[in-house]
């Protein structure tokens, strides 16, 4: 088995990690079922690794990227909305879309149209809350505030926000 670093391909020792240092379990002794439930684990690994390797980047990437939208939304329907983890996640996504921009085939419009949706519904729940209209806002002692973590249809922006 061997494990992939940025310097290429290096094989996988017991006990210490690629470069040679001690691992968590250097020095330890592996009972005959530890040892076999590692063995196990790392099948596993690698088979998942496998499976990985067959499917796009681009399918990987815009996987990641909308897992950045999910993780804006959670923060944005907290209550109170955790406004400075949503703008990190929202600008990570950006940052993301950015820098792969061209790449991602068809689902490239979705993806962008996903970021406009989410920058649009921070600028609309951060101006909710700090004006106290907010349900579950200041002044509003019922109800709860949510966003949800599917993006808003039929909703038209510019694509900026503010944080």
């Amino acid at each position: 088995m061997s494990l992939w670093t940025p310097d290429g391909e290096r094989p996988a020792t017991s006990g210490s990690d690629p470069a040679g240092r001690p691992g968590p379990l250097a020095g330890q002794q592996l009972t005959p079922d530890q040892e076999r439930e590692a063995q196990e684990i790392a099948a596993e690994m690698a088979q998942v690794r496998d499976q990985l390797s067959q499917v796009p980047a681009a399918v990987v990437i815009a996987n990641h990227a909308m897992g950045c939208y999910e993780l804006a939304a959670i923060h944005l329907s907290s209550q109170p909305p955790q406004f400075g983890e949503a703008q990190l996640a929202i600008d990570g996504f950006g940052a993301l879309l950015g820098v792969v921009e061209g790449h991602l085939g068809p689902d490239e419009a979705t993806l962008a149209d996903a970021l406009a949706q989410i920058r649009l519904a921070f600028v609309q729940v951060k101006a909710s809350w700090e004006s106290g209209t907010a349900p579950g806002g200041p002044g509003d002692d019922e109800g709860q505030a949510g966003v949800s973590s599917d993006p808003p249809a039929g909703q038209e922006t510019d694509g900026t926000y503010e944080g």
